[in-house]
């Protein structure tokens, strides 16, 4: 009678300590399912875990600026206007100058009003539409041709309020002819061009839905 007592003491005991043992591994085990950061997580998983936990960063530093060819003295306004316009692009942009630098000049010297009103604000279109009735006035006619663009760099750029307003300086080489009104040369030469050098200021208001650039300012550079 003794040792069956004694057997199920043993057994209570060793069911007892089962129960312990079951409680601690359940509760631990409980734990372990729950999702813990470690070293071992999926790259991608922490980042965006880490990413959430710092601040955004200001637009102007979420996207790479190309900055190739601008001046240092000029950066500052290219990196708010770019931070304003989403769009604004150097290189892109420098090419749609030259451009227009070529078809302004072109329709200035055919009298092509039409192109002008397009493309320059109502200063610049008053000041070349004055020089075109004058010429017409006179009887006199323009020869012109650009030959080439030797070089086109921004020279500075603001943003002034919501109007982004980017200077670029022209050097190019243009042949150029007067004729009278009976078509004689008066002045210049087709065989020898003459190396120009001009600074075209040219705006944009960032707010705006279309991507057009007018001309707004024109000075010798």
């Amino acid at each position: 009678m003794p040792v069956i007592i004694e057997i199920v003491i043993l057994a209570m005991i060793a069911a007892f300590l089962g129960m312990r043992l079951y409680s601690v591994l359940g509760r631990r085990a409980e734990h372990e399912e729950e999702s813990i950061p470690t070293r071992f997580e999926a790259p991608d998983q922490a980042a965006a875990q880490a990413a959430s936990a710092r601040p955004a960063a200001p637009a102007a530093l979420q996207r790479p600026i190309d900055l190739v060819g601008v001046m240092p003295a000029v950066e500052q306004g290219v990196r708010e206007i770019a931070a304003a316009d989403r769009r604004f692009d150097i290189t892109a942009f420098l090419e749609g100058a030259k451009g227009a630098y070529a078809m302004v000049l072109d329709a200035f010297w055919t009298g092509d009003k039409a192109t002008l009103r397009e493309l320059c604000d109502d200063d610049v279109y008053a000041s070349f539409a004055g020089a075109i009735d004058a010429r017409e006035s006179a009887g006199e006619t323009l020869d012109n041709r650009l030959i080439r663009i030797e070089e086109a760099i921004i020279h500075s750029a603001q943003l002034d309020g919501r109007t982004a307003r980017v200077a670029v300086r022209f050097v190019a080489d243009i042949a150029a002819v007067t004729r009278d009104k009976e078509g004689v040369m008066i002045a210049g030469s087709l065989d020898d061009a003459i190396e120009t050098r001009d600074i075209w200021t040219f705006s944009r208001n960032v707010n705006a839905a279309a991507p057009d650039w007018v001309l707004d300012e024109t000075d010798e550079g």
